[in-house]
């Protein structure tokens, strides 16, 4: 039997120092290899003995599960999973594991952070950087505005009590959540009344995105759902681009139906040099970082690393996504 030990690899570690995480996995007796791609082929040259996957975004598709013969856990540096092929690792017996709340406060302060400036602040910074000084329309005062919140997790729930003292109103939509008294009253704490979709987009002046990508909620964000918010509304997302059909929200901008929208994610990233949200004059564009602040770095690179660390101790990761049919047949 084979006495060297299992080896971890990195495929890419975006804007994170893996190094707290790394010195966790080698304190566990395991083997480290940090590639810093997210080519497939790339990976599964390098990775061929690898039990674990350490990714930030790189596609893990089923092609590079079966070409993984010996992967045992597809370790995230995220709470979303969509770039991951989860049904084709649960049957190829391989877990899955995110990371949970993080970066809850980062994430939800940088969608109000957006949420704001989109509104006015960057139009009238613009103004002054080209020379200007004014502002060309004023805003709806906050006081008068309706802030929507669709998705009613961790970050949505948080961002919901950040913006409630600013805004008029704070609405909530998530089919997900029970309709239980332990509910009813954490939305009441967080300043949150929970309405239907078609309310929710009627009434929002702001609306924030926080709903994790899945074959459900791709590209949900089109034309007829823009159409349904109020003129004017502003568009926030901090989850992932994917949720958003990107040329329905152009034609929204370009229209003025939609007066602006922060966003921190985009389908494809990095963003081409040629996107036109890079310049659009209503577009607050921030570089996938609301999750990153000199708390979450290193709790990102230990909680991806702990979930390895656990399932080499103990059988499972902390954070699952999925179980892997090996595991339920135990």
């Amino acid at each position: 039997m084979s006495t060297e030990r299992p080896l971890v690899v990195y495929t890419d570690t975006d804007d994170i120092d893996p190094a707290p995480g790394i010195a966790l996995l080698e304190a566990a007796g395991l083997r480290v290899l940090r590639l810093e791609t997210r080519d497939a082929d790339e990976i599964v040259a390098a990775a061929q003995e690898a039990e674990a996957l350490m990714v930030g975004y790189a596609r893990i598709t089923a092609d590079v599960i079966a070409r993984l013969p010996r992967l045992r856990i597809i370790s995230l540096l995220s709470m979303g999973y969509d770039n991951v092929d989860v049904e084709s690792a649960t049957e190829a017996g391989v877990w899955v594991a995110n990371i949970v709340g993080a970066a809850t406060d980062e994430v939800a302060a940088h969608a109000l952070a957006l949420a704001l400036a989109t509104r006015s602040v960057d139009r009238a910074a613009r103004t002054t950087r080209e020379g200007g000084w004014g502002l060309d329309a004023a805003p709806k005062a906050t006081t008068e505005s309706t802030v929507g919140v669709l998705g009613l997790g961790r970050i949505g729930r948080r961002f919901a009590e950040f913006a409630s003292p600013l805004f008029a109103e704070v609405l909530g939509t998530d089919p997900m959540l029970p309709d239980d008294e332990a509910t009813r009253a954490g939305l009441a704490a967080a300043g949150i009344r929970r309405v239907e979709l078609d309310e929710l987009l009627a009434s929002s002046d702001v609306l924030s995105l926080h709903v994790p990508l899945t074959d459900e909620t791709a590209g949900f964000v089109d034309a007829a759902f823009l159409a349904a918010l109020p003129a004017g509304a502003v568009l926030v997302n901090v989850s992932r681009g994917g949720l958003l059909d990107e040329e329905a929200v152009l034609a929204s901008l370009d229209s003025g139906h939609l007066s602006g929208a922060g966003l921190d994610v985009l389908a494809t990233e990095p963003a081409p040099a040629d996107h036109p949200f890079r310049t659009h004059p209503r577009v607050v564009l921030t570089p996938h970082i609301a999750y990153l602040s000199s708390r979450t770095g290193r709790a990102y690179a230990t909680s991806q690393a702990q979930n390895v660390v656990a399932l080499f101790a103990d059988g499972a990761p902390i954070t699952p996504v999925n179980r892997p049919v090996a595991a339920a047949a135990l």
